[in-house]
């Protein structure tokens, strides 16, 4: 008798280990890949995660999209940099450039149509008033250019807090599960935990590279800039190699 009740206390102290054990793995994911630790996540996390995403998304698009504007705009600059710096007058070069839209085309029209207007002659003001318009295109081309990297600042700058505020809701989650479950098991906690960090992970993957892109994109569109400078004074300078002669009519170039 007196082996029978020791057995049966052993098997009494025993079932509640292994219960709270089965709990414990029902409570656990299947599986804690990325996506295992997605699927297995409270739906703000997981809202979270998909604005991370999508913003990451978003980051590698607007960078590529950029990237090739920007490539084709320096390579059209410089090639009427060079038939700028090739001496010819503004009337041949505004012939060349016609109706094109790219950012040294649009100086030449605007000097073009300066030099158009009824009364215009190479007097003392008329540099003053080119240099004006050459100055209010290379503004409106820098805008142009400059358009879409506003979002690189947005999600460089908000990433990381959304991913945390992911973090606290999982983490919060995490601890009301732990309270429901009695038991402060490693095995139940660190699954809620993992996947709470995730959301931290994917904001600092989406806010790492929007920073280190609008920085570059930031100094390609410097170069750019730059370069319109160039091409604006070399315009003044063709000008004024021209002051002394008679105003030539060009057509409306824009």
């Amino acid at each position: 008798m007196l082996q029978c009740g020791v057995a049966i206390a052993a098997m009494l102290t025993v079932a509640p280990s292994m219960a709270l054990a089965s709990a414990d793995s029902a409570m656990l994911p299947r599986n804690l890949s990325p996506w295992g630790m997605f699927t297995h996540a409270d739906v703000v996390v997981q809202t979270v995660m998909i604005g991370l995403a999508l913003a990451s998304l978003a980051t590698w698009t607007v960078w590529l999209a950029k990237t090739v504007e920007l490539r084709q705009a320096t390579a059209q600059a410089r090639e009427r940099m060079a038939a700028l710096e090739g001496g010819a007058s503004l009337a041949e070069l505004a012939r060349d450039c016609g109706e094109a839209s790219d950012a040294v085309a649009r100086l030449v029209q605007a000097a073009a149509h300066e030099a158009s207007l009824p009364g215009a002659s190479w007097d003392s003001d008329f540099k003053e008033r080119i240099a004006l318009r050459l100055e209010r295109v290379e503004a409106a081309m820098a805008r142009r250019v400059g358009q879409g990297t506003g979002i690189l600042a947005t999600v460089g700058a908000v990433a990381p807090f959304v991913g945390l505020f992911g973090t606290v809701w999982g983490i919060m989650n995490a601890f009301i599960g732990i309270s429901q479950a009695h038991t402060t098991n490693l095995a139940v906690v660190a699954p809620g935990i993992a996947e709470a960090l995730l959301a931290t992970a994917l904001g600092l993957v989406a806010a790492i590279p929007a920073v280190v892109i609008y920085n570059h994109l930031a100094r390609v569109i410097t170069g750019y800039r730059a370069l319109l400078g160039d091409a604006s004074a070399q315009l003044l300078l063709l000008l004024s190699r021209s002051k002394g002669r008679p105003a030539v009519a060009f057509g409306r170039a824009g």
